[in-house]
């Protein structure tokens, strides 16, 4: 009997033990399923340290460049401490640049445009202080011998331009030694009477001009803000890597430039213009360019031709912009916030059409789409004590009381059932701990065009494939 009650006992201790596993592995799952839908994020990650972190991607390529943040500790730019200041400005020159991109995409619809055109039979009038045409810069080589020279990237633009001696009219302070066209083999200008010097027109916005005595091509760009460069188109050899170098490149050798460009020595034009980089280099790297974007200035990220590094990659097809030839269309389908879809028609996207940018930092969206977004992710942050608003940002949050905070994730919905999650490093502008915000801000019309930005695409592997008429999406492509 005592042996039958010990059995008894032991069944019973067994099927308690086995329903008290069973509860706490629900309620394991429960929280595990509940954290699932946030993220669990360390302030040290948000923050840049004070020495530059290397990457150990992108360099080991063969057709890969390091991209860095040129306000970083991995800069040699001429730049400023990271500040308040600082801030301001970058947020100040991105609302300018979507200015220039929104204008630019209204005046092609048939809506009213404030931005001036260049005159070609003039230099501009007002010299701007400010760009706003991003804050990522490569290191590539130009002319015979080589000469490097750090361009800011920019997907948004298709001229490729350099400072060029003697600055005719002006040159702005730049880090690397301004690059002189006598003293290059290779180098040759373009002639006024070439197709070529035709190409400007659509390239830039502005009809090319003709030298009187030269009578070389000649190119003018304006920005947003009323910074410029205007100087010879012409031709040189231009050297990406020690076996990647392409002869007769066509570039914009610039004799008056004025702006606030980071210390770089111009731009690299990643557009889809035929006299785009992309265009011109499509015999070896067939259209194709990715890039990861660091998770903060004090890392480094690359820039890859020809190919990616990304594993998983989800792709969706190139929109088109009407008219905006330059820029790489995308069709958004929506967003959801800590896993629900948030209430936004399919149509408040479509109806201005949508682009993704590397210039642009801060996403712009349809202001119906940015409310709701907006009121999702305050309730999933309502535990924390509010910041200041920044410049254009409008929901912060002081983290100064924290080493970890729980953030609800952000996703986004794109045509071809895409569905990409924005990392942490996507969600917050950082400017301290005492303020981190929220990197979206509202467009002022549902119609306007919304900008996937720069701030949003950190540490995601982004793949341009323009001859397939594709980009695609991978997670971690800086690692």
């Amino acid at each position: 009997m005592a042996i039958q009650i010990s059995s008894f006992l032991l069944a019973s201790l067994s099927l308690l033990f086995f329903l008290c596993s069973l509860e706490n592995s629900f309620a394991f799952q429960t929280r595990r399923e509940g954290k699932e839908s946030n993220h669990l994020v360390h302030l040290s990650s948000l923050l840049p340290s004070s020495s530059c972190s290397s990457s150990t991607k992108g360099s080991k390529e063969k057709a890969s460049l390091e991209v860095v943040h040129k306000y970083g500790p991995c800069s040699q730019l001429n730049h400023k401490a990271e500040g308040t200041t600082i801030h301001s400005d970058i947020l100040r020159h991105d609302k300018e640049r979507v200015k220039y991109i929104q204008s630019k995409v209204s005046k092609n619809l048939g809506h009213d445009s404030d931005v001036k055109e260049l005159d070609s039979t003039s230099l501009p009038a007002k010299s701007g202080s400010l760009i706003g045409s991003g804050n990522y810069f490569v290191v590539v080589g130009l002319g015979t011998p080589k000469r490097d020279l750090s361009l800011i990237f920019d997907t948004g633009s298709d001229l490729t331009w350099t400072q060029c001696e003697p600055c005719a009219r002006s040159c702005y302070k730049q880090q690397d030694a301004i690059f002189d066209p006598s003293k290059s083999t290779s180098y040759s200008n373009i002639t006024c009477t070439s197709s070529l010097c035709t190409q400007l027109s659509s390239a830039t916005g502005n009809d090319p001009a003709c030298a009187s005595l030269t009578k070389a091509c000649v190119y003018g760009i304006q920005y947003g803000d009323q910074s410029y460069s205007v100087g010879f188109f012409s031709r040189e050899r231009l050297t990406v890597t020690s076996t990647d170098v392409f002869d007769n490149f066509l570039f914009g050798c610039g004799q008056n430039n004025q702006g606030l460009f980071g210390g770089s020595a111009g731009l690299l034009g990643l557009g889809r213009h035929p006299i785009s980089f992309v265009q011109q280099t499509s015999a070896k790297y067939h259209k194709i360019f990715s890039y990861c974007l660091p998770s903060t200035s004090s890392n480094v990220g690359h820039l890859t031709f020809g190919g990616s590094n990304g594993g998983y990659l989800k792709y969706t097809p190139i929109s088109t912009i009407p008219r905006g030839d330059s820029f790489y269309g995308l069709d958004i389908a929506g967003i959801s916030v800590s896993g629900s879809k948030l209430p936004i028609s399919s149509s408040t996207f479509s109806y201005g059409g949508a682009i993704i940018d590397s210039g642009t930092v801060i996403t712009r969206l349809p202001p119906t789409a940015y409310g709701a977004l907006r009121s999702a992710f305050r309730r999933g942050m309502a535990k924390y004590p509010p910041a200041s608003e920044l410049s254009i940002l409008d929901t912060c949050y002081d983290f100064s009381g924290y080493n970890e905070v729980s953030v609800p994730k952000i996703s986004f919905e794109f045509a071809g059932s895409v569905t990409v999650e924005l990392p942490s490093s996507g969600i917050f502008y950082v400017a301290s701990k005492k303020q981190v915000c929220l990197a979206f801000a509202a467009n002022g019309d549902d119609s306007d065009v919304t900008i996937f930005g720069n701030v949003q695409q950190r540490t995601l592997e982004v793949v341009y494939d323009l001859g397939g008429g594709k980009i695609g999406f991978a997670p971690d492509g800086c690692k």
